[in-house]
Protein backbone atom coordinates (compact mmCIF):
# COMPACT_ATOMS: atom_id res chain seq x y z
CA UNK A 1 0.00 0.00 0.00
CA UNK A 2 1.40 3.26 -1.19
CA UNK A 3 0.49 6.71 -0.05
CA UNK A 4 0.82 10.16 -2.25
CA UNK A 5 0.51 13.33 -0.52
CA UNK A 6 -1.65 16.31 -1.77
CA UNK A 7 -1.84 19.32 -0.52
CA UNK A 8 -5.36 20.69 0.65
CA UNK A 9 -5.25 23.36 -2.48
CA UNK A 10 -4.72 20.80 -4.69
CA UNK A 11 -7.58 18.61 -3.46
CA UNK A 12 -10.24 21.39 -2.89
CA UNK A 13 -9.58 22.38 -6.33
CA UNK A 14 -9.84 19.08 -7.59
CA UNK A 15 -13.38 18.02 -5.47
CA UNK A 16 -14.97 21.34 -6.67
CA UNK A 17 -14.16 20.47 -10.90
CA UNK A 18 -16.29 16.95 -9.70
CA UNK A 19 -19.24 18.74 -8.27
CA UNK A 20 -19.30 21.90 -10.85
CA UNK A 21 -19.35 18.71 -13.48
CA UNK A 22 -22.33 17.01 -11.86
CA UNK A 23 -23.94 20.71 -12.70
CA UNK A 24 -23.55 21.92 -8.74
CA UNK A 25 -23.95 25.47 -8.34
CA UNK A 26 -20.75 27.48 -7.31
CA UNK A 27 -21.61 27.84 -3.82
CA UNK A 28 -23.09 23.81 -3.31
CA UNK A 29 -19.90 22.48 -5.00
CA UNK A 30 -17.81 24.56 -2.62
CA UNK A 31 -20.20 23.56 0.00
CA UNK A 32 -19.79 20.00 -0.51
CA UNK A 33 -15.86 20.10 -0.96
CA UNK A 34 -15.50 21.36 2.31
CA UNK A 35 -17.51 18.61 3.95
CA UNK A 36 -15.01 16.70 2.28
CA UNK A 37 -12.25 17.89 2.58
CA UNK A 38 -12.54 18.32 6.68
CA UNK A 39 -13.16 14.66 6.80
CA UNK A 40 -9.38 14.17 4.95
CA UNK A 41 -7.61 17.03 7.00
CA UNK A 42 -9.11 15.83 10.71
CA UNK A 43 -7.93 11.87 9.33
CA UNK A 44 -11.80 10.34 8.80
CA UNK A 45 -10.14 8.89 5.16
CA UNK A 46 -12.91 6.82 4.55
CA UNK A 47 -15.46 9.68 4.22
CA UNK A 48 -13.78 12.24 2.44
CA UNK A 49 -12.39 12.39 -1.02
CA UNK A 50 -12.26 9.06 -1.65
CA UNK A 51 -16.24 8.86 -1.49
CA UNK A 52 -16.56 10.91 -4.46
CA UNK A 53 -16.71 8.67 -7.37
CA UNK A 54 -19.37 7.03 -5.52
CA UNK A 55 -21.36 10.33 -5.17
CA UNK A 56 -21.03 10.91 -9.26
CA UNK A 57 -22.25 7.32 -9.99
CA UNK A 58 -25.60 8.03 -7.97
CA UNK A 59 -25.94 11.38 -9.75
CA UNK A 60 -25.26 9.32 -12.90
CA UNK A 61 -28.35 7.02 -11.56
CA UNK A 62 -30.44 10.25 -11.21
CA UNK A 63 -30.67 9.37 -7.54
CA UNK A 64 -28.92 12.96 -6.60
CA UNK A 65 -30.00 15.94 -7.70
CA UNK A 66 -27.49 18.36 -8.19
CA UNK A 67 -29.91 21.48 -8.07
CA UNK A 68 -32.25 20.51 -5.22
CA UNK A 69 -34.86 23.12 -4.21
CA UNK A 70 -34.11 22.43 -0.66
CA UNK A 71 -37.01 24.23 2.07
CA UNK A 72 -38.93 23.69 5.06
CA UNK A 73 -42.16 21.67 4.89
CA UNK A 74 -43.02 21.71 8.57
CA UNK A 75 -42.01 24.06 11.30
CA UNK A 76 -42.56 25.27 14.89
CA UNK A 77 -40.79 28.28 16.73
CA UNK A 78 -38.02 26.02 18.00
CA UNK A 79 -38.28 22.42 15.32
CA UNK A 80 -38.47 21.82 11.58
CA UNK A 81 -38.93 19.47 8.85
CA UNK A 82 -37.25 19.78 5.74
CA UNK A 83 -37.34 18.51 2.31
CA UNK A 84 -33.79 18.02 0.56
CA UNK A 85 -35.16 17.12 -2.97
CA UNK A 86 -32.61 14.39 -3.14
CA UNK A 87 -30.16 16.59 -3.19
CA UNK A 88 -26.33 16.32 -1.88
CA UNK A 89 -26.29 15.52 1.58
CA UNK A 90 -23.03 17.17 1.99
CA UNK A 91 -25.47 20.45 1.13
CA UNK A 92 -28.50 19.49 2.60
CA UNK A 93 -27.41 18.77 6.07
CA UNK A 94 -25.21 21.81 6.59
CA UNK A 95 -28.64 23.87 5.51
CA UNK A 96 -30.53 22.10 7.73
CA UNK A 97 -27.86 22.42 10.77
CA UNK A 98 -28.01 26.32 10.26
CA UNK A 99 -31.71 26.35 10.04
CA UNK A 100 -31.41 24.46 13.87
CA UNK A 101 -28.87 27.65 14.64
CA UNK A 102 -30.86 30.58 13.73
CA UNK A 103 -34.14 29.00 15.88
CA UNK A 104 -31.12 28.49 18.57
CA UNK A 105 -30.13 32.07 18.41
CA UNK A 106 -34.08 33.15 18.90
CA UNK A 107 -35.33 30.56 21.26
CA UNK A 108 -32.07 28.90 22.87
CA UNK A 109 -32.77 25.71 20.87
CA UNK A 110 -33.34 24.77 17.34
CA UNK A 111 -34.63 20.82 16.03
CA UNK A 112 -34.11 19.96 12.05
CA UNK A 113 -35.12 16.40 11.40
CA UNK A 114 -33.96 15.92 7.23
CA UNK A 115 -35.87 13.75 4.82
CA UNK A 116 -35.13 13.20 0.96
CA UNK A 117 -31.45 13.13 1.51
CA UNK A 118 -28.53 11.10 0.53
CA UNK A 119 -24.75 10.49 2.57
CA UNK A 120 -23.96 13.51 4.30
CA UNK A 121 -20.48 13.29 4.85
CA UNK A 122 -19.13 13.04 8.80
CA UNK A 123 -21.22 14.28 11.30
CA UNK A 124 -18.50 16.30 12.93
CA UNK A 125 -18.70 19.16 10.25
CA UNK A 126 -22.35 19.60 10.73
CA UNK A 127 -22.28 19.53 15.09
CA UNK A 128 -19.33 21.85 14.45
CA UNK A 129 -21.13 24.17 12.98
CA UNK A 130 -22.90 24.92 15.85
CA UNK A 131 -20.23 25.04 18.30
CA UNK A 132 -18.24 27.75 16.10
CA UNK A 133 -21.82 29.80 17.71
CA UNK A 134 -21.05 28.96 20.95
CA UNK A 135 -23.72 26.00 21.03
CA UNK A 136 -23.65 22.43 21.69
CA UNK A 137 -24.18 20.69 18.41
CA UNK A 138 -26.11 17.25 17.63
CA UNK A 139 -25.69 15.45 14.16
CA UNK A 140 -26.77 11.96 13.54
CA UNK A 141 -27.89 10.45 10.11
CA UNK A 142 -29.67 7.21 9.29
CA UNK A 143 -27.45 4.79 6.46
CA UNK A 144 -27.90 1.67 4.15
CA UNK A 145 -28.82 -1.53 6.22
CA UNK A 146 -25.86 -3.30 6.47
CA UNK A 147 -26.27 -3.82 10.54
CA UNK A 148 -28.05 -6.72 11.79
CA UNK A 149 -29.87 -5.92 15.41
CA UNK A 150 -28.45 -8.05 18.17
CA UNK A 151 -29.31 -12.04 17.68
CA UNK A 152 -30.38 -10.93 13.95
CA UNK A 153 -29.40 -12.44 10.54
CA UNK A 154 -30.69 -9.70 8.75
CA UNK A 155 -29.43 -6.31 7.99
CA UNK A 156 -31.93 -3.54 9.05
CA UNK A 157 -30.01 -0.70 10.48
CA UNK A 158 -27.42 1.46 8.92
CA UNK A 159 -23.65 2.33 10.61
CA UNK A 160 -25.94 5.02 11.94
CA UNK A 161 -23.40 7.68 13.29
CA UNK A 162 -24.06 10.16 16.10
CA UNK A 163 -22.23 13.25 16.99
CA UNK A 164 -21.84 15.72 19.80
CA UNK A 165 -20.28 18.85 20.12
CA UNK A 166 -19.21 21.09 22.49
CA UNK A 167 -17.28 24.25 22.90
CA UNK A 168 -13.74 24.19 25.31
CA UNK A 169 -12.08 27.42 25.96
CA UNK A 170 -8.45 27.01 25.60
CA UNK A 171 -8.66 23.53 24.35
CA UNK A 172 -10.14 22.41 20.75
CA UNK A 173 -13.64 21.55 21.16
CA UNK A 174 -15.09 17.99 22.70
CA UNK A 175 -16.44 15.85 19.64
CA UNK A 176 -18.22 12.98 20.23
CA UNK A 177 -19.08 11.38 16.95
CA UNK A 178 -18.71 7.96 16.36
CA UNK A 179 -20.83 4.77 14.15
CA UNK A 180 -23.50 2.94 16.27
CA UNK A 181 -22.05 -0.17 14.08
CA UNK A 182 -18.91 -2.10 15.85
CA UNK A 183 -16.97 -0.25 12.84
CA UNK A 184 -18.05 1.89 10.23
CA UNK A 185 -18.32 0.57 6.50
CA UNK A 186 -15.86 2.96 5.63
CA UNK A 187 -13.17 1.22 7.31
CA UNK A 188 -14.14 -2.21 5.77
CA UNK A 189 -13.14 -0.64 2.62
CA UNK A 190 -10.00 0.81 3.35
CA UNK A 191 -8.69 -2.80 4.54
CA UNK A 192 -10.34 -3.81 1.11
CA UNK A 193 -8.23 -1.86 -0.32
CA UNK A 194 -5.32 -2.51 1.60
CA UNK A 195 -5.85 -6.03 1.53
CA UNK A 196 -5.77 -6.70 4.88
CA UNK A 197 -7.79 -8.66 7.83
CA UNK A 198 -10.40 -6.98 10.23
CA UNK A 199 -10.64 -7.17 13.74
CA UNK A 200 -13.31 -9.89 15.30
CA UNK A 201 -16.32 -8.28 16.18
CA UNK A 202 -16.86 -6.25 13.46
CA UNK A 203 -18.72 -8.25 10.42
CA UNK A 204 -20.70 -11.84 10.39
CA UNK A 205 -20.83 -13.74 7.63
CA UNK A 206 -24.21 -15.03 5.77
CA UNK A 207 -24.48 -18.00 8.57
CA UNK A 208 -24.00 -15.72 11.35
CA UNK A 209 -20.32 -16.56 12.35
CA UNK A 210 -17.43 -13.73 13.62
CA UNK A 211 -15.36 -13.30 10.42
CA UNK A 212 -12.42 -11.29 10.29
CA UNK A 213 -12.89 -10.70 5.93
CA UNK A 214 -13.46 -7.28 5.27
CA UNK A 215 -15.46 -8.01 2.14
CA UNK A 216 -18.36 -10.11 4.12
CA UNK A 217 -20.37 -7.52 3.15
CA UNK A 218 -20.20 -8.67 -0.44
CA UNK A 219 -20.81 -12.46 0.60
CA UNK A 220 -24.41 -11.61 2.36
CA UNK A 221 -22.58 -11.09 5.49
CA UNK A 222 -23.86 -8.13 7.99
CA UNK A 223 -22.13 -5.45 10.44
CA UNK A 224 -22.26 -6.11 14.02
CA UNK A 225 -23.70 -3.19 16.20
CA UNK A 226 -21.47 -1.53 18.54
CA UNK A 227 -20.47 -3.94 21.43
CA UNK A 228 -20.38 -7.07 18.70
CA UNK A 229 -22.32 -9.58 20.72
CA UNK A 230 -24.80 -9.59 23.65
CA UNK A 231 -22.15 -10.69 26.09
CA UNK A 232 -20.29 -7.28 25.51
CA UNK A 233 -23.28 -5.32 24.93
CA UNK A 234 -24.68 -4.78 21.69
CA UNK A 235 -28.13 -4.43 22.48
CA UNK A 236 -26.58 -0.88 23.49
CA UNK A 237 -25.06 0.05 19.98
CA UNK A 238 -28.68 -1.62 18.52
CA UNK A 239 -30.25 0.63 21.04
CA UNK A 240 -28.61 3.92 20.06
CA UNK A 241 -28.53 3.05 16.33
CA UNK A 242 -32.45 2.48 16.89
CA UNK A 243 -32.78 6.24 18.27
CA UNK A 244 -30.44 7.42 15.13
CA UNK A 245 -32.98 5.66 12.87
CA UNK A 246 -36.22 7.17 14.52
CA UNK A 247 -34.78 10.48 14.97
CA UNK A 248 -33.87 11.14 11.53
CA UNK A 249 -36.20 9.43 9.45
CA UNK A 250 -39.48 7.85 11.25
CA UNK A 251 -40.00 11.62 12.45
CA UNK A 252 -39.12 13.12 9.21
CA UNK A 253 -40.85 11.10 6.78
CA UNK A 254 -37.30 9.89 5.39
CA UNK A 255 -36.86 5.69 4.20
CA UNK A 256 -36.31 4.03 7.68
CA UNK A 257 -34.24 0.53 8.47
CA UNK A 258 -33.97 -1.81 5.68
CA UNK A 259 -35.81 0.57 2.99
CA UNK A 260 -32.99 2.99 3.28
CA UNK A 261 -31.66 3.59 -0.29
CA UNK A 262 -28.17 2.15 -0.55
CA UNK A 263 -25.34 4.08 -0.84
CA UNK A 264 -23.97 1.88 -3.86
CA UNK A 265 -25.29 3.14 -6.99
CA UNK A 266 -25.07 -0.58 -8.68
CA UNK A 267 -27.69 -1.55 -5.97
CA UNK A 268 -31.11 -0.39 -6.36
CA UNK A 269 -33.57 1.50 -3.62
CA UNK A 270 -36.61 -0.87 -2.48
CA UNK A 271 -39.18 -1.06 -4.83
CA UNK A 272 -41.76 -0.07 -2.15
CA UNK A 273 -40.02 2.68 0.26
CA UNK A 274 -41.84 3.86 3.46
CA UNK A 275 -40.65 7.64 3.33
CA UNK A 276 -37.62 9.91 1.19
CA UNK A 277 -34.41 9.46 0.71
CA UNK A 278 -32.03 9.51 3.45
CA UNK A 279 -32.82 11.29 6.68
CA UNK A 280 -30.48 13.47 9.31
CA UNK A 281 -31.68 14.92 12.61
CA UNK A 282 -30.01 18.24 13.34
CA UNK A 283 -29.62 20.08 16.55
CA UNK A 284 -28.37 23.15 18.62
CA UNK A 285 -28.56 24.01 21.83
CA UNK A 286 -27.06 27.47 23.08
CA UNK A 287 -24.85 27.12 26.23
CA UNK A 288 -25.92 30.10 27.76
CA UNK A 289 -29.45 28.95 27.88
CA UNK A 290 -27.89 26.84 30.93
CA UNK A 291 -24.84 28.97 31.98
CA UNK A 292 -22.92 31.69 30.83
CA UNK A 293 -20.57 30.21 27.56
CA UNK A 294 -17.72 31.49 29.11
CA UNK A 295 -18.88 29.41 32.60
CA UNK A 296 -19.26 26.39 30.66
CA UNK A 297 -15.82 26.82 29.07
CA UNK A 298 -13.87 27.27 31.69
CA UNK A 299 -15.34 24.11 33.30
CA UNK A 300 -14.84 22.01 30.47
CA UNK A 301 -11.34 23.35 30.14
CA UNK A 302 -11.00 21.82 33.49
CA UNK A 303 -12.71 18.99 32.60
CA UNK A 304 -10.33 18.21 29.80
CA UNK A 305 -7.01 18.71 32.46
CA UNK A 306 -8.54 16.10 34.51
CA UNK A 307 -9.21 13.89 32.00
CA UNK A 308 -5.96 14.31 30.56
CA UNK A 309 -4.18 13.92 33.90
CA UNK A 310 -5.98 10.46 34.73
CA UNK A 311 -3.47 7.62 35.94
CA UNK A 312 -2.89 5.38 33.13
CA UNK A 313 -2.58 1.17 32.86
CA UNK A 314 0.67 1.88 30.52
CA UNK A 315 2.58 5.14 31.41
CA UNK A 316 3.35 5.47 27.61
CA UNK A 317 -0.35 6.46 26.69
CA UNK A 318 -2.73 8.78 28.16
CA UNK A 319 -6.68 9.43 28.26
CA UNK A 320 -7.79 10.68 24.63
CA UNK A 321 -10.17 13.51 25.00
CA UNK A 322 -13.25 12.71 22.40
CA UNK A 323 -11.88 14.67 18.79
CA UNK A 324 -8.45 15.00 20.02
CA UNK A 325 -7.10 12.80 17.67
CA UNK A 326 -8.57 14.50 14.58
CA UNK A 327 -7.89 18.49 15.98
CA UNK A 328 -4.19 16.81 15.62
CA UNK A 329 -4.46 15.50 12.42
CA UNK A 330 -6.07 18.53 11.28
CA UNK A 331 -3.18 20.75 12.24
CA UNK A 332 -1.11 18.59 11.18
CA UNK A 333 -2.16 17.59 7.45
CA UNK A 334 -2.43 21.61 6.78
CA UNK A 335 1.00 21.61 6.65
CA UNK A 336 2.21 18.77 5.26
CA UNK A 337 -0.50 17.57 3.35
CA UNK A 338 -3.35 15.13 2.90
CA UNK A 339 -2.16 11.24 2.42
CA UNK A 340 -4.17 9.46 -0.29
CA UNK A 341 -3.43 5.56 -0.78
CA UNK A 342 -2.91 4.66 -4.58
CA UNK A 343 -5.92 2.63 -5.12
CA UNK A 344 -7.78 6.02 -4.54
CA UNK A 345 -6.23 8.02 -6.08
CA UNK A 346 -5.73 5.85 -9.56
CA UNK A 347 -9.61 5.92 -9.01
CA UNK A 348 -9.64 9.37 -8.95
CA UNK A 349 -7.64 9.77 -11.78
CA UNK A 350 -10.11 7.50 -13.66
CA UNK A 351 -12.97 9.75 -12.74
CA UNK A 352 -11.52 12.79 -13.93
CA UNK A 353 -11.00 11.17 -17.04
CA UNK A 354 -14.19 10.18 -17.50
CA UNK A 355 -15.14 13.27 -16.83
CA UNK A 356 -12.62 15.51 -18.82
CA UNK A 357 -11.53 17.47 -16.25
CA UNK A 358 -7.48 17.61 -14.88
CA UNK A 359 -6.50 14.35 -12.54
CA UNK A 360 -4.41 14.57 -9.61
CA UNK A 361 -0.56 14.85 -10.31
Amino acid sequence: MNFITFSETKLRAFTYSVFKKMGCSDAHAELATDVLIRSDLRGIDSHGVARLSGYVRLWEKKRINATPDIKIVHETPTTATIDGDAGLGLVVAPFAMQVAIEKAEKYGSGWVSVKNSNHYGIAGYHALMAVEKDMIGISMTNASPLVAPTYANERLLGTNPMCYAFPAGKYPPVIVDMATAAAANGKLEIAQRANKSIPDGWVQDKTGENSTNPNELKNGGSLLPLGSDKDHGSHKGYGLSATVDILSAVLSGANYGPWVPPFVAFLEPSANPVGEGLGHFLGAMRVDGFRQAADFKNHLDNWVERFKSAKTIDPDKKVIIPGEPEHEFEQERKISGIPLIDVVVNDLNELAEKLGIEGLK
